[in-house]
């Protein structure tokens, strides 16, 4: 009665479309946070399959658990606190993004090789401030890393401004007698946007499951399809007069007889609560979901149109045939489509096709 369904061949294609797009630069597939909600086991094995040039996901415990389920390929990660086992991640091959001296100094103790000093360029989250550069630099000197830093996305001025920054810490990287293995700065939005950025190796995050990194800017040019459909069946229908109040708070009230669906997806599945507007499609038409989304349900209005109980509800899937989007979902909540496809899921089954 509920599905989350993640098509496993369009992230492969996606996949291979970014590295047509990126061309020579090497493609990190980032599948943290369980793959964006797609599934991190089932999406890092069908990228695997293909060869991926690299894993990210964002602290170690996620990288010990793929390589426990399988994973050969490169992974690396950079959320990190000294109380984290870098013997193991030394023993299970996994590359450290470092943004601290003291995780940095744990990491080297602990025997760890395959390192990623982060500098920050300017979004002002994780990475070494400048004031610490030449002093991890010098610590460093002989030693082969990757050099990495995260864009803002504020503006094409903020992100040229980051890009002469990341290029200052190469230089002195260099001058340190630092050997740089690989140059990473741009994930989805900067990879597409500015060739020049896409150095050694771009992080490829939302595009991956075929969704838009921007808020004002289409998307379709690049050939990316969303992975994820969420699905549900109508599981009531009932004919009120008018005037009839729908769910907690009567936000939405009918102005006319009219037939109410009732789909079992709530905000326990991921559903926000919040939404305003969110449409859903019934039978090759998209409805307006009716009142407020409850913990188990929410309602449709379908007016008069013939609406049988089981009928199919796509929530969010793919606009190119007509389906609403998880970007319209995440609109519709004062939110983005990242976290609808991280959030969603709940009772719902997930289905990989």
């Amino acid at each position: 009665m509920r599905e989350i369904q993640v098509d496993l061949s369009k992230i492969q294609a996606n996949y291979r479309q970014l590295k047509a797009l990126v061309a020579p630069s090497e493609v990190m597939a980032v599948v943290k946070a369980n793959a964006y909600g797609h599934g991190m086991h089932e999406v890092a094995q069908a990228l695997e399959d293909i060869s991926v040039d690299a894993l990210g996901v964002a602290d170690l415990e996620e990288a010990i658990a793929l390589r426990a389920a399988g994973i050969k390929s490169r992974i690396m990660c950079w959320i990190l606190s000294t109380e984290d086992d870098f013997e193991m991640a030394a023993e299970q091959q996994i590359e450290l993004g470092i943004s601290n001296l003291a995780v940095l100094e744990s990491a080297l103790a602990a025997g760890v090789k395959q390192i990623h000093i982060k500098v920050d360029t300017g979004l002002g989250r994780a990475g070494f401030p400048r004031s610490d550069w030449e002093q991890v630099f010098t610590k460093l000197s002989g030693m082969s890393i990757g050099l990495f830093s995260h864009l803002a996305n504020t503006s094409e001025e903020d992100d040229r401004k980051q890009e002469q920054e990341f290029l200052a810490a190469v230089e002195l990287a260099e001058k340190s007698g630092v050997k740089i293995s690989q140059r990473h700065l741009a994930a989805t939005a900067g990879a597409l946007s500015y060739p020049s950025m896409r150095y050694d190796m771009v992080r490829v995050g939302i595009g991956l499951y075929g969704l838009n990194p921007w808020d004002d800017r289409e998307f379709g040019e690049y050939g990316l399809q969303p992975a994820m459909r969420a699905v549900a069946r109508v599981v009531n229908i009932k004919r009120v007069p008018a005037g009839q109040g729908v769910s907690y708070g009567y936000r939405y009230r009918t102005d006319k007889e009219t037939t109410l669906a009732l789909v079992p997806f709530g905000y326990s599945e991921g559903m926000p609560r919040i939404a305003v507007g969110a449409k859903v499609l019934i039978a090759g038409r998209q409805f307006e979901i009716s009142g407020r989304v409850a913990m188990d349900q929410f309602v449709v209005d379908v007016g008069d149109h013939q609406i049988a109980l089981g009928s199919e509800v796509v929530i969010f899937g793919d606009p190119a045939i007509g389906e609403p989007s998880a970007d319209q979902l995440g609109a519709s909540a004062g939110t983005i489509n990242y976290e609808i496809v991280t959030r969603i899921g709940g009772r719902a089954k997930r289905v990989y096709l």
